[in-house]
Order: structure tokens, then sequence, then C-alpha cells
């Protein structure tokens, strides 16, 4: 199935997605946790929202649908389908009073973030969030090594704005590393990121 942006560019997933989906594809099914940073997300976010702590969900992706194939009566299949419109952020919801947001990305590249992970539309929104006072981040996984970051929106946008002044187009671990949070992998929740806003509000 093809899909495509609104401006009718075709939509070609990451080296990541594209891998994740062959690793699915081989094993059946997602058997190690932690196999995808998305997974992990929407399992602490559920954690989270049964036990009342936070409410945070994951925002869907408006598609039209333009080409549909019916094989025969009791199927169809979807040939070609738009983004209605430019995403902003993965998640927001609502923690002690406050609105979150924040996107969710990870890398197999083991020094180094690279900024083309995100999009301008992205920055601008973030940007729009610390206006208004939101908790805004984004969460970092370098999956070579399993780790997983919160790094806050207004470093995010320090790096960007460096690449956009002709600097380097990627953030490196080390500076991740110093101006973020390492966030240790548990059980329940996944990826308790909520422990790292708690000590940002402190």
């Amino acid at each position: 199935m093809n899909f495509n942006y609104p401006n009718g560019k075709r939509y070609i997933p990451t080296v990541v997605d594209t891998e994740r989906t062959i690793t699915k594809k081989k094993n059946g099914s997602y058997s190690n946790r932690g196999m995808t940073l998305e997974e992990d997300l929407n399992e602490t976010n559920e954690y989270y929202r049964s036990r009342k702590v936070a409410v945070i969900h994951k925002k869907p992706t408006p598609v039209q649908i333009v080409q549909v194939d019916y094989p025969n009566r009791s199927a169809a299949v979807i040939k070609e389908a738009y983004f209605k419109l430019a995403s902003t952020t993965d998640y927001n919801g609502v923690y002690k009073g406050k609105y979150i947001d924040f996107e969710a990305k990870e890398t197999q590249n083991p020094t180094s973030f690279p900024l083309k992970n995100f999009h301008q539309h992205q920055i601008q929104h973030m940007e729009e969030v610390l206006i208004q006072g939101g908790i805004c981040f984004v969460i970092l996984r370098f999956t070579r090594y399993e780790q997983v970051f919160l790094l806050e929106a207004k470093h995010l946008l320090t790096f960007w704005e460096r690449m956009t002044n002709g600097g380097r187009k990627s953030i490196t671990k080390e500076e991740i590393e110093e101006k973020g949070y390492l966030i240790p992998l548990g059980f329940q929740p996944r990826i308790d990121y909520i422990k790292i806003i708690d000590r940002l509000n402190n």
C-alpha cells in the first residue's frame, strides 16, 4: 500500500522502520520486551492511565483513503492513501494539571542522533507548546545500546538552530548524555519518563 504526504510526496519508511518490519515478520511476533519504542511507550502510558498517574495518548494520524480494491465481497484492500495533515508530535496529554507534549524517535547510529529525524513543523509546534507553558520534550532511543533518554525541547531547539546556522546536522551522544536524562528501562512502567518530569519541575 502506498502512503503519500499532503503535498503528494510518497511516504518512504525509514531504515529503522523497514528493519523493524522485517524482524517482526521473521519472528512472527514481538517476543522480546522493548522491541519498539512506540510499543514500550504505549505500554507505559497505559500503566500511568490505569493507575491514575497521568493521561497520555498517542495522537492518531489522520489518513485519507483514495484507492481501494475489492478482490471479493468480504475483503477490501487499501491501495493508496494520503496523510491529511502534517503530523506534529507523537504523544500528548495531562499530568498534575500540566499539558504534556512529546515526540519519540529511535536511531541505530551509535554516536549521534540525526536531526533529519525531525521536521520543521514539529520544531515549530514544540516552540508553540513551550510559549504556552506546556511540558515539551523528546524521548530518544539508541537501539544499539538499548538506552533511552529524555531531552527537553528547549535543548532540541538549540541544536536545531545550530544546524540551521550551518552547524552539524546531528546531536552527538555525548551532548544528549550531558543535556538529557537517561531513563532506566524497567518492568512496570517500562519507560518511566514521569520520574524525570518530576525532577525537572522540583
